[in-house]
């Protein structure tokens, strides 16, 4: 069993793990639908138990599911977790020393353990999403110049 560096544990499945997560994925995704959640009845050989699960659970047990049915490996890491910047920088898809210079302009909220610097997943999935945004409006604006200048796109 594998484990990523904040300690949440790395699933890799095995062939059979793949092939029974494709069925179950299959399956549970005929009953996403249900706005109210699901019922499921949990059955071992001495007990048996409904449960409810709540639609956003259902939706993650079905990207897990999948994920697992394609031979992914998985891990399930909390929105409070805190990244090191080189995990940090493999989120954002951009080297170390540039998340590192982020952290020091404040772009992205950190704190220091020692001499490294932790960051928050939250900050950092937010900090995605505003770069997102101004990389759309920074295209939308582009075309819009386009247009104007009547430049054929």
């Amino acid at each position: 069993m594998a484990q990523l560096l904040n300690g949440n544990e790395v699933v890799t499945p095995t062939d059979a793990d793949s092939a029974l997560a494709k069925e179950s994925g299959r399956r549970l995704a005929t009953h996403l639908g249900h706005a109210n959640g699901l019922r499921l009845e949990v059955k071992t050989d001495t007990t048996s138990e409904e449960l409810v699960l709540p639609a956003s659970a259902l939706r993650l047990l079905l990207r897990l599911l999948t994920e697992m049915g394609q031979g992914n490996a998985v891990t399930l890491t909390p929105i409070r977790a805190e990244l090191t910047t080189q995990q940090a920088a493999d989120l954002l898809n951009v080297s170390r020393p540039h998340v590192v210079k982020l952290l020091d302009e404040g772009a992205i909220p950190s704190r220091k353990v020692g001499s490294h610097r932790r960051v928050q997943l939250e900050d950092l999935l937010t900090y995605k999403q505003d770069l997102q945004a101004r990389r759309h409006a920074a295209l939308d604006e582009l075309q819009a110049l386009s247009q104007d200048l009547d430049m054929g796109y």
